[in-house]
């Protein structure tokens, strides 16, 4: 026997507990929040769930904003026109040939990547300010171009639809079964983007991103990613915009205003750009920060909004998802 031995000590090397690395910490996160939507529609009221249920639509909205500005490095002050090509895209074909809500989906899916791959042609040698300001042009522009089309669009008026029914198997209210519609394709949206940003097209977009000069020289060919970025930011757009529809059930002109672009892109700064939960915190100040506004000044809702926006931004330089990383790293961990 070792002296180890006799002295009644164990030789074997302590078993080291499993630390929680950050990638650790992200699943255990993602799993709590999917377990908490799923259980949130049963026990709230229906307004709330409708509230939960658009936030949602800008989380998917805002998520595709957040692959052009927080990953590609481009700016969109258009990105709103994109949700309403969407939106419109599912409720003409909804609304005229009668096709199913299931089809609509990739049918404006398909519409708002052609219109950004197109965009994104002439874009490609536009930056900065150039670029911001002909992304405005086309949210501007889009208003009364929908006005224009009145025997398709509805014009003024817009168009109302039915909403999705939920089927009889499901036991499920309506805005309980919108809500899992809504949440089966932000979850779906999310991971696709996530798959994206960590292959070689997500390495591309960041090289894109941090610089231009280098990202060229390492083979990265910057036409073709711009254009792309800008396809799929208007892809998940689109895919908002045709949720959107199935959760209203009413389309009009006023509601893509210039408004809902700027609104989009604040709620994403003050989200965080190139963060992963950025999009689901702008998303939620989008929905719910001017109803708050609007409460504490119904004379000057859009002042209070300002406000908010500049008091968090103030705070949180980085984003609110920048804030809460910070603050998750300054509790103490026990080895």
């Amino acid at each position: 026997m070792t002296q180890v031995e006799d002295a009644g000590v164990d030789a074997r090397p302590a078993r080291r507990r499993p630390r929680w690395t950050p990638e650790v910490r992200r699943r255990a996160a993602t799993v709590a929040l999917l377990a908490a939507a799923l259980y949130a529609p049963f026990q709230l009221v229906p307004f709330h769930v409708f509230q939960l249920t658009m936030v949602l639509v800008y989380a998917v909205a805002l998520l595709g904003l957040n692959l052009l500005v927080g990953h590609a490095g481009q700016i969109s002050l258009g990105h709103g026109a994109f949700f309403a090509v969407g939106a419109y895209t599912a409720a003409v074909l909804t609304h005229g040939p009668g096709l199913p809500y299931p089809l609509t989906l990739p049918a404006a899916a398909v519409v708002a990547f052609l219109l950004g791959l197109a965009f994104g042609v002439p874009a490609v040698r536009l930056r900065g300010l150039y670029l911001a300001l002909v992304t405005l042009a086309m949210a501007i522009f889009l208003v009364p171009l929908l006005k224009r089309f009145e025997g398709v669009t509805g014009g003024s008026m817009g168009l109302t639809l039915p909403k999705p029914s939920p089927p009889a198997w499901s036991g499920l209210a309506e805005d309980q079964w919108l809500y899992f519609l809504a949440l089966a394709v932000a979850v779906a949206s999310f991971a696709l983007v996530g798959s994206l940003l960590r292959s070689r097209v997500g390495r591309a977009l960041h090289a894109l991103r941090d610089d231009e000069g280098a990202a060229e020289v390492m083979g990265v060919r910057l036409s073709a990613y711009k254009t792309l970025a800008f396809a799929w930011s208007a892809m998940f757009a689109g895919v908002a915009g045709c949720v959107y529809t199935w959760v209203i059930g009413f389309v009009s002109p006023d509601s893509f205003t210039v408004n809902l672009s700027i609104t989009l892109l604040a709620g994403l700064v003050v989200g965080g750009l190139g963060s992963t939960a950025g999009p689901v915190l702008g998303a939620l100040f989008v929905m719910f920060v001017p109803s708050i506004a609007q409460d504490l000044n119904e004379a000057a809702p859009g002042v209070i909004f300002g406000l908010l926006i500049i008091a968090v931004m103030y705070v949180a330089p980085t984003g609110l998802a920048g804030l809460a990383g910070r603050l998750i790293r300054k509790i103490p961990r026990k080895e």
